[in-house]
């Protein structure tokens, strides 16, 4: 089974489409969604393109602040500030990566937690791994939707997590726990990786090592999401072997069409739910 991360975003975004109607309806107001964008990186403004789109396509309210890369760390803290006392912004997103110049953990740590639709913030990140309510991080939290699409009872199964990154590794982590997996987080000083993703009945890869994960590292009827999305000489590739596991895993996500649109599609669900807890 191939997981359809393009047919289950737009399910998504029309359930999303319908409650943005209904708030409008009850609030009458609709969620607003603010990213700022520094530089010109050219991944980071097709997604940021990608973002505006779909926001617009459910009705809710979207805008992009851009900003040069030369610009200063007080101007990108003191929009934010801006932005927190807004009270038709429901959504604050950051856009990653920034120049060097800037502190990724101080602008993160600037967003109000109630805003902060991309879950970095520190406050949403302990209730998330205290298993309190909290944004969650969009790619983990698209991850975790794949998988429940494929297999609805997670309890007890073995995870391994490939990566330990703060936007996928750990959060991801605890969305298994909370299903009541048991999770091994392996790295790149992990000593035999293979032996680990043999053992695992879910592999999440998200290391950005094109076709790391082979055919034999997969054990029958294992559950495969690829989280990475790398650039090769024969186009984009992800952290697995595409066509080798695809012949033993139950399910296995392809790359690209598997997690990349849900990411956009759970930053907008993000981004309602933080409008329904400041409303």
């Amino acid at each position: 089974m191939i997981i359809d991360g393009k047919k289950t975003a737009a399910e998504l975004r029309e359930e999303l489409k319908k409650k943005v109607a209904e708030l409008k309806s009850t609030h009458n107001a609709v969620p607003g969604l603010t990213v700022i964008l520094v530089g010109e990186d050219p991944a980071s403004k097709i997604y940021v393109k990608n973002k505006e789109k779909f926001a617009k396509e459910i009705g809710m309210n979207s805008e992009v602040i851009r900003y040069p890369a030369n610009v200063e760390e007080k101007v990108v803290l003191n929009k934010i500030k801006e932005l927190n006392e807004d009270k038709k912004i429901s959504g604050i997103l950051v856009q990653l990566p920034l120049p060097k110049h800037i502190d990724k953990r101080k602008v993160i740590e600037t967003i109000l937690p109630g805003k902060d639709v991309d879950g970095f913030h520190p406050v949403n990140v302990g209730n998330l791994s205290s298993g309190y309510d909290s944004s969650i991080p969009c790619t983990p939290l698209g991850c975790y939707l794949l998988l429940k699409k494929v297999e609805k009872n997670l309890n007890g199964k073995h995870a391994v997590v490939i990566g330990r990154s703060n936007l996928n590794g750990k959060p991801m982590t605890q969305l298994l726990l909370k299903e009541n997996c048991t999770v091994t987080i392996t790295h790149s000083k992990t000593k035999d990786l293979k032996a680990e993703c043999n053992r695992a009945d879910i592999i999440i890869a998200a290391v950005g090592r094109p076709k790391l994960v082979k055919g034999n590292w997969v054990k029958k009827g294992a559950i495969v999401i690829d989280v990475g999305i790398n650039k090769t000489d024969s186009g984009i590739v992800g952290d697995v072997d595409f066509d080798e596991v695809s012949k033993v895993a139950k399910a296995v996500t392809p790359v690209p069409g598997g997690v990349g649109p849900m990411t956009i599609a759970c930053l907008l669900s993000n981004t309602i739910e933080c409008f329904k807890k400041l409303n």
